[in-house]
């Protein structure tokens, strides 16, 4: 294929989250060609404050993470685009995307794409109580509930390990289901309260989140944890043949290659473990790899 119209890379990451900037950072520094197209919308950039992120004593939001990362990548060489990656291909040696930012080549992938958590309807009374009060990761953040009186909204027979997560933070958990128990109430509801029904409306307000029952009851929260799932952003390696497990994760290999040659993936499309270090080390982990599997890029003489 004719490549004068297309920019040529050595490795193309697809994801500007933490995944996809410590492998751009990681190849940069190899002296590698390495082109990130971010779609720009990284989930870590919903976090208020990550208290578990080693070296940050005081916590970092995630946009200051995702901002430090990005500048140290720039900082070694790495180009960083804005766009959405619409199509992926492979032809002889070469991945050829097709990006709202035009054509690119690249030897070798690094999928760093995430995932999307599934939101329950909310009725908002005050914006920022959606970003202090409504919580997705509970590893991340159950320290910062402690004592708190806690919601987790979701399925009863999912949300349930979730709920029983959360006591070793606080003992006013409750599951809210949303929907109707199949097959009685969860197990283990000795460890947890439940909702005497399912909800009929989610409110957050200045002082939480308010939930209505069905029944016509009403409870409230300082904290909400949605347990629904999430939609795993695997697409464009399960089209080209990847394997993928139910919930959409790609599967990999130890050097975080996926079952396609040449296209590695990095963060929460590959693990349901969702965190910024995880992240960081499958990212090191793949450019590593990649970086080695590669004809070897010398120096030049001095």
């Amino acid at each position: 294929m004719n490549s004068a119209s297309a920019q040529v890379c050595d490795c193309l990451v697809i994801g500007g989250g933490p995944a996809g900037l410590t492998g751009a950072l990681y190849l940069a520094r190899f002296r590698r060609r390495v082109l990130v197209i971010d779609a720009g919308k990284s989930r870590a950039a919903g976090i208020p404050r990550s208290h578990n992120h080693p070296g940050f004593i005081d916590g970092i939001s995630g946009e200051a993470l995702l901002r430090r990362l990005r500048t140290q990548a720039e900082e070694y060489g790495a180009k960083i685009i804005s766009g959405t990656v619409l199509s992926l291909n492979h032809e002889a040696d070469e991945f050829i995307a097709e990006t709202t930012a035009g054509r690119v080549m690249s030897s070798r992938i690094l999928l760093a794409t995430g995932i999307t958590d599934k939101c329950p309807d909310l009725e908002v009374m005050d914006a920022s109580a959606v970003r202090n009060s409504v919580r997705y990761c509970p590893v991340c953040d159950g320290f910062e509930a402690i004592d708190k009186r806690i919601a987790v909204y979701g399925p009863p027979e999912g949300a349930a390990g979730k709920t029983r997560f959360l006591r070793v933070y606080s003992p006013f958990v409750t599951l809210v289901p949303s929907g109707p128990h199949k097959g009685g109430r969860p197990a283990g509801r000795g460890d947890f309260a439940v909702a005497p029904s399912p909800a009929a409306k989610i409110v957050a307000t200045d002082k939480g989140v308010e939930v209505a029952l069905l029944d016509g009851g009403v409870l409230r929260f300082d904290v909400l944890y949605p347990a629904m799932g999430c939609r795993v952003h695997s697409e464009l390696a399960s089209a080209l043949g990847a394997k993928c497990d139910k919930a959409g994760c790609l599967a990999v290999d130890d050097k975080q290659q996926t079952t396609i040659a040449g296209i590695y993936a990095a963060g929460d499309v590959v693990s349901d473990l969702h965190q910024l270090v995880v992240a960081e080390g499958h990212a090191a982990v793949a450019a590593t790899a990649i970086h080695n599997g590669l004809p070897l890029n010398l120096a030049d003489s001095p």
